[in-house]
């Protein structure tokens, strides 16, 4: 059993970690507050464009635009979205488990590399990449987004892809994120267009494009995808925070209870320690009567 003195030095030691978990929990949460609400906002924005295109989709040529093309699946990108930092617990763990899950099922594949720790996996695991990006998974912008989208969309114009899947983890609330795969490209609309809020076929609209069908397209289609991407980052920047100040809670409470422990184990050593002293002075005084 340790003595007395080493029990008192670990539990300053867990004191001082405790502190560090504390503080590192604070500035998560107050990180999270604001991913939170940067994915909750721009989620509106995001499905309205999908909306637009549910309804143009159908009424579009293929031919119109290379980002609507679908042929066959040869070969295939996916956009793998983690963390540049850890202390996130298996949140990467688990999109990245996802990510090269899906990848077995496809022909071929080679990843978008989004993330330190995706970086550092997919060569680990000798995962071919195109390109690879890091150092804004805490705050994505569009700017950082966009470049990685307009990777994706070279890649399948210039049919080096046929499709392009984004591989991220959605943030759902504090204590749930859920590891999704995505196809983004060819765009297509989602299973829900041409159905009306009952579930009824809808009536189908028909479009005047202007200037012309291609225009139109051209506008909406890229932006699309950039913002698909963004929304992506935005999600895992939740999920990052939230998982964050979770693991930073749970291991507050876990030096709490050592602490506590350690206080305890002192203590008996402590009390072992003092009924040792008092039976050596019993003994002593016993032997000096004699």
């Amino acid at each position: 059993m340790p003595s007395e003195r080493e029990i008192r030095r670990r539990i300053r030691s867990v004191r001082n970690i405790q502190q560090v978990t504390k503080a590192m929990q604070t500035v998560a949460a107050s990180r999270m507050r604001r991913a939170q609400q940067a994915v909750l906002a721009s989620r509106p924005y995001e499905e309205r464009l999908r909306a637009i295109l549910n309804e143009l989709a159908p009424n579009a040529d293929p031919e119109l635009h290379p980002l609507l093309a679908r042929r066959e699946v040869k070969r295939a990108a996916i956009i793998l979205v983690t963390t540049d930092r850890g202390l996130v617990g298996a949140l990467n763990t688990n999109v990245i488990r996802a990510a090269i899950r899906h990848s077995e099922a496809l022909p071929a594949s080679a990843f978008v590399a989004v993330g330190r720790k995706a970086i550092g996996q997919l060569r680990r695991f000798r995962q071919p990449t195109t390109a690879e990006f890091s150092g804004f998974s805490e705050r994505p912008t569009t700017g950082d987004t966009s470049i990685v989208a307009r990777v994706a969309i070279e890649e399948f114009v210039a049919r080096r892809v046929d499709e392009v899947y984004v591989t991220y983890t959605r943030f759902i609330n504090t204590l749930r994120q859920v590891p999704t795969v995505r196809r983004i490209l060819p765009l297509a609309p989602e299973d829900s267009a041409g159905r009306s809020a009952g579930g009824s076929p809808r009536a189908t609209l028909q479009y005047i494009f202007e200037p012309d069908p291609e225009s139109v397209l051209e506008a909406v289609l890229p932006r699309l995808i950039e913002l698909t991407v963004y929304q992506a980052a935005l999600d895992n920047a939740a999920s990052e925070q939230s998982a964050r100040m979770v693991s930073m809670r749970n291991a507050t409470d876990n030096a709490a209870e050592l602490i506590q422990d350690y206080t305890l184990a002192a203590n008996k050593a402590r009390q072992g320690r003092i009924t040792k002293e008092m039976l050596e002075i019993a003994s002593g005084a016993e032997a000096l009567a004699k």
